[in-house]
């Protein structure tokens, strides 16, 4: 593979495959590019997105919008108005709450994972906030969005519904393991005390 496209527009610049990033001349700025699609985003074949392929998920990616999200930036303010399913394509960021004095760490998520899944079947409020980490490729979509996907291609959007639920299920799984821990150690701790 080589550094650079083969083939470039004169005195504009060069890709660099390796950093995803377009190169100006003269000392100018860099562009940093949202995947490695030239052309436009793309939503890879991961997590929910798993069971999708190729022409379904560029299809999708039409039903929704790819936002770029830079560190420290808040993606969702916990109290907010949320009734949208992001799904990550890159990067890391962090789930939290916060009060007067204190920022709890609830989770971290990272590409392939989602974020919003419960508010996209019942709208409230953010429980929590998602700040980015570091860059990320976020794909956000709202339940609009998402009938309309389904009656255009009702079989696609029947394998990311069962996508969707698998994740919403283990997810499940994981609070309640979490919690029959906490309880079994505090039972220990109580019999011990």
């Amino acid at each position: 593979m080589t550094d650079h496209l083969p083939i470039r527009p004169p005195e504009l610049g060069v890709w660099n495959l390796e950093l995803l990033t377009w190169h100006f001349p003269a000392g100018r700025q860099t562009l940093r590019v949202m995947s490695s699609s030239f052309d436009r985003p793309e939503i890879p074949a991961t997590g929910i997105m798993a069971d999708l392929d190729e022409e379904d998920r560029r299809l999708l990616g039409d039903y929704g919008e790819f936002l770029p999200v830079h560190p420290d930036q808040l993606l969702i303010r916990e109290g907010g108005e949320q009734d949208s399913l992001y799904f990550v394509i890159s990067g890391l960021l962090h789930v939290h709450t916060d009060t007067k004095d204190k920022r709890t760490f609830v989770a971290r998520v990272g590409a392939g994972e989602t974020l919003g899944e419960v508010n996209l079947f019942d709208p409230a409020a953010a429980s929590a906030s998602v700040t980015a980490k570091e860059f990320s490729q976020v794909w956000k979509a709202n339940r609009a969005d998402l009938e309309e996907f389904a009656k255009g291609y009702p079989a696609a959007a029947a394998r990311l519904m069962a996508g969707l639920l698998s994740e919403m299920s283990k997810r499940l799984r994981r609070m309640n393991e979490k919690l029959a821990t906490r309880e079994a150690e505090a039972a220990f701790q109580s019999f011990w005390s």
